[in-house]
Order: C-alpha cells, then structure tokens, then sequence
C-alpha cells in the first residue's frame, strides 16, 4: 500500500513545495505552511557529499509516519539504486527526476508495486516521449522541470514564448492518457509572490493545474492565483441560469452559445471557487 499521500491528493494537489533532505529541521517548518504536498528532495537541492545523509533523514521521517513525496535521483545516476532501496521500503509516492524512458518509471513500479510516480519532464527526449509516458502504470502526473530544460535547449527559462510548445505537449499528454493537468515547474524568485501568482495564471491559462514551490511564501501565492476571478465566477453562474432555463438544450449567454461543453467549463469554475 503506498504511503505518504494518496492518488487524490496527488491529482487535486495545486501547490507542492520542495524541501531539501539534508535539512532535516525545515521538514516539519514546510509541512506547517500547509502545500497541498511536501516533496523531500534528494536530488538538485543536496549535494553529492550529502545525499546519504540525506536519505537517512528522509527516511527518518518517513518511517515516524510523517506524509510526504520523495524526489529521486535520475536513473543514469550513482545515487538512484539507493534511492530505490528507500522507496521500496517505505512505499512513498516518487518523483522522479529527468524521466525519460517507460523503463526508468518501471524500475520504481518494479521495486516497489503500486507507489505512484510523478515523472518530471526536464529533457528533450522526455518531452518527445511525453505522450507515452504519460500512459506508464503507476504514473498518477506528470511535471515540467522547466529550469533543466530551458538550460538543455538554451533558452531563458522565463521566456514562457520558448516554452510554450513544450508545456503544451505536457497539458496535450496528459489530457489524452486521462492524467490530471499537469504541474508548471519553479519560479526562482523566492519571495517575489506577485512574480509566482502571475507565472501560475500564465500556466492555468495553458492548461496546467499545478505549481512547484522552492520557498513558504510562494504558496499562498500559488493558492490565491487559482481562485476564478470575480468576472469568471459571474460568467459561470449565467450560464448555469440560463442552462438550466433552458432544460438543457443550447441557449445564449451575452450572445455567445452555451452547450455541453461550455456548461462544463462553467462547473469547474464554480466548483473551483466554491474550494476556495
């Protein structure tokens, strides 16, 4: 049984925050600021000297009980056999860092049946592979390292016209393999919230439902972007009005035709401000 955070969670979750695994005294700090998930990373954020020591207070924590994801290792590296050791004793829910291939999800789903795995998409092969990755048992999302990947094509990773394709194809494969929408990758400036609310409007606007935070503060931020505004939340409630008016059939809303599929963009938005 998979430990940590179940599928729902994973799947509803809007702001997940990284905190790095040799720094045992922020674990519980970042579990406070209340993300939707906690990810313990042994990856980008330890360095190499670090990573035992690390994994051993991630491993601390997770045995105490304490939820959680891990990011792990990419599978070319000297650290992830160990990494897999730790997932396949405490059954937590994996992200797995530069996922490129089926072959590296299965050697988590492998070792460790039924943990779910979150690949991250940092590489140009990962991004020409997406659509098949995201149909891999055990995948339950999928993530955009945007940083890494605009460093691989060398582009800025704020350029969001270089990246538009490519966060497109995650938002594309993940809406054809029945996956939830996918999650954007960091803002680098930490405290810089207006900067973080407005990269996560620019992401939901392109079909992405998530974000990776590196800082506490980035979270509210996160939070409060994904809140319909004013103007969609009247918009939603004439349709609903004039949908059901109309028992269902096509009608019109301010000149424009209400059917099916905008009465269920009319629902998210409602149900999305009501969780507010």
């Amino acid at each position: 049984m998979t430990a940590g955070y179940g599928a729902a969670t994973i799947r509803c979750a809007q702001s997940l925050l990284f905190v790095p695994g040799n720094r045992p005294e922020r674990f519980a700090k970042a579990l406070a600021a209340q993300p939707d998930v906690v990810i313990l990373d042994l990856e980008d954020a330890v360095a190499a000297d670090d990573k035992p020591t690390a994994r051993e207070h991630v491993a601390q924590w997770f045995a105490a009980g304490n939820p959680g994801m891990v990011r792990i290792n990419a599978a070319d590296t000297a650290w992830h056999a160990e990494d897999l050791e730790l997932v396949g004793e405490h059954r937590v829910p994996v992200m797995l860092a530069k996922t490129e291939s089926p072959t590296h999800i299965h050697r988590i789903t492998d070792v460790a049946p039924g943990v779910l795995v979150v690949p991250l998409i940092e590489t140009a092969a990962a991004v020409l592979a997406v659509a098949e990755l995201c149909r891999v048992p055990g995948v339950v999302r999928m993530a955009f390292g945007s940083i890494d990947f605009a460093n691989q094509i060398g582009v800025d990773p704020d350029d969001r016209e270089a990246l538009l394709l490519h966060r497109s194809m995650l938002v594309l494969g993940s809406a054809a393999a029945g996956l939830p929408a996918p999650i954007d990758g960091v803002t680098t400036s930490l405290t810089d919230t207006a900067a973080v609310a407005d990269d996560f409007d620019y992401a939901r606007k392109l079909g992405m439902g998530a974000k990776l935070c590196i800082h506490p503060a980035q979270i509210a931020a996160v939070r409060d972007a994904a809140v319909p505004s004013d103007v969609e939340v009247k918009w939603a409630r004439e349709v609903m009005r004039s949908f059901d008016l109309s028992n269902g059939s096509a009608a019109a809303v301010n000149g424009q035709m209400i059917d099916i599929p905008v009465v269920e963009r009319a629902r998210r938005i409602l149900r999305a401000a009501s969780a507010d």
